[in-house]
């Protein structure tokens, strides 16, 4: 009996502290939040839902062509260092031999540049031979080359020579090991040539990076669950001791394959994770299936293994705000598109390790997201990779149409004296903001009615009541936010 009481009354304990807890406004300050997630939403009502937005095909910025690429090349990273974007990729060439796919020559991992991000080259570096001849683009040469995936440590505490860093796959279940570079172009082994993480499969492209936000390195690598391609993550203080890596979790998402992770802080707003995952499916033959492009080719590959002709691949988005949980959207980020060849095959829309700021493709614009995808995988000598583009910020959106709905934030402090939003609407469109106090009740001079039609396409509008836009005395102050859209996309809010 006391047995009993006592475990009530610890219940009963746990549940006050987690009332609280849920009570415990979000301390906002003055960060970058965006609309990728419930994480601020306390209710969504009339017609407003949270809604994955789509990147836009640009140019192809680079057909991987050279004797050392080919139709086999993937795997690819893209970073900016200073004034220089780079890019690292593996060039490979697949031949269908009867039922059997052989290599065309060695993998190799190559390096491309631009100075934009749009125009790039590939360097003549002169470190690695290929055919008699070192006037090439390559860094190093062998099956190590598989999932080279560099990273330019931020790391205060990293030394020069170091400034580099990168993990390759040893092999199936092998393990992960670990380089160093002073340049991005010269690498060398670190842990004596030991791996610095064994637990996995580590068939795919696996990253490590330094998260500045947490003062830690993170690792996200392929493993298999209940026989589904999944994701583990792992942390390390020095890059080289590292905790058990962990499956990640996401909540409400089906079980499906996952094949490389592309996972990242976001620069905007690096206390969220940014990932943007294969999916792979294996659709079977069907005539949906034979009246894709190029299904001869498809049948070709079939004989080598049915699912070599069967299976797809297209980009996703998870976000996270502790980079163990993601909110996955079920729904295609980077869809396989409507283009009559080089497309709908299982190596197709791998969007690259990871995003980058570019200037915009339209005169008078605000910079915007550039990320990169393959398409013409396994139908030829050659890939392409094709440039696709966001708003800054843009990854999804808080969205209402004519009909109108409205957002309503959870109790939440900031600091700063100005509420910015990222919108846009239509000519007709409307947003409007009213600032609450935690029961809901409007504050003075802060109303809708306060507030005058906000309309227009802006990546930091300042919101402006009828007593004007400083909402400074309110800093530190739990307060709600609500926001009623007509037409309108609400992609990030944050407090100036």
């Amino acid at each position: 009996m006391i047995s009993a009481r006592l475990d009530l009354a610890l219940a009963l304990v746990a549940l006050v502290v987690a009332l609280a807890q849920a009570a415990e406004p979000i301390a906002l300050g003055s960060r970058l939040e965006l609309m990728v997630d419930d994480h601020l939403a306390e209710r969504l009502s009339g017609a407003a839902q949270l809604r994955l937005q789509s990147p836009i095909p640009r140019e192809i910025c680079l057909a991987l062509d050279a004797p050392w690429e080919g139709n086999g090349c993937g795997y690819v990273t893209v970073l900016q260092d200073g004034d220089t974007y780079r890019m690292y990729y593996r060039g490979h060439q697949m031949n269908l031999e009867g039922n059997k796919v052989k290599d065309g020559h060695p993998m190799v991992t190559c390096v491309a540049e631009s100075k934009d991000g749009i125009r790039w080259t590939r360097p003549e570096l002169g470190l690695v031979e290929f055919g008699g001849s070192k006037k090439n683009n390559i860094i190093r040469v062998g099956e190590l080359c598989h999932d080279f995936s560099p990273f330019v440590d931020a790391n205060p505490a990293c030394p020069p020579e170091a400034r580099y860093k990168a993990v390759a796959a040893a092999g199936w279940r092998k393990g992960l090991l670990a380089y160093q570079s002073p340049d991005g172009l010269r690498w060398s082994p670190v842990n004596d040539g030991k791996p610095i993480i064994t637990q996995g499969a580590f068939d795919t492209q696996n990253i490590t990076f330094w998260d500045a936000e947490r003062g830690e390195y993170r690792a996200y690598v392929r493993d298999f669950r209940d026989g589904l391609r999944d994701i583990r993550t792992a942390t390390s203080k020095d890059f080289i001791h590292w905790t058990e890596p962990t499956w990640l979790v996401y909540p409400g998402a089906p079980k499906e394959h996952l094949y490389t992770n592309q996972i990242r802080p976001y620069h905007r707003a690096p206390h969220i994770f940014v990932g943007f995952p294969t999916r792979y499916i294996d659709r079977g033959w069907s005539p949906a299936m034979e009246a894709l492009s190029e299904v001869e080719h498809r049948r070709l590959r079939s004989k080598a293994n049915n699912r070599y002709g069967t299976a797809l691949t297209e980009g996703l988005l998870m976000t996270s705000r502790d980079g163990l949980t993601f909110h996955r959207w079920h729904e295609a980020f980077l869809r396989p598109g409507l283009r009559l060849k080089d497309n709908w095959k299982y190596g197709d829309n791998y969007i690259a390790w990871h995003l980058v700021e570019t200037k915009s493709h339209l005169p008078n614009s605000p910079n915007e997201l550039s990320l990169y995808a393959t398409e013409g995988y396994w139908t030829g000598e050659s890939i392409h990779i094709r440039r696709y583009t966001l708003r800054l910020d843009g990854f999804a959106s808080a969205s209402a149409p004519m009909a109108g709905g409205e957002l309503l934030t959870k109790p939440l402090t900031f600091a700063g004296k100005t509420l910015v939003l990222n919108l846009s609407t239509s000519a007709a469109g409307t947003v409007k903001a009213e600032l609450q106090d935690p029961a809901g009740k409007p504050l003075p001079g802060c109303s809708l009615a306060d507030c005058p039609d906000i309309f227009g396409d802006s990546l930091e509008y300042a919101v402006t009541w009828k007593g004007g836009s400083d909402i400074s005395a309110l800093a530190g102050t739990p307060i709600r936010l609500r926001l009623t859209l007509r037409d309108a996309d609400l992609f990030g809010l944050r407090f100036r």
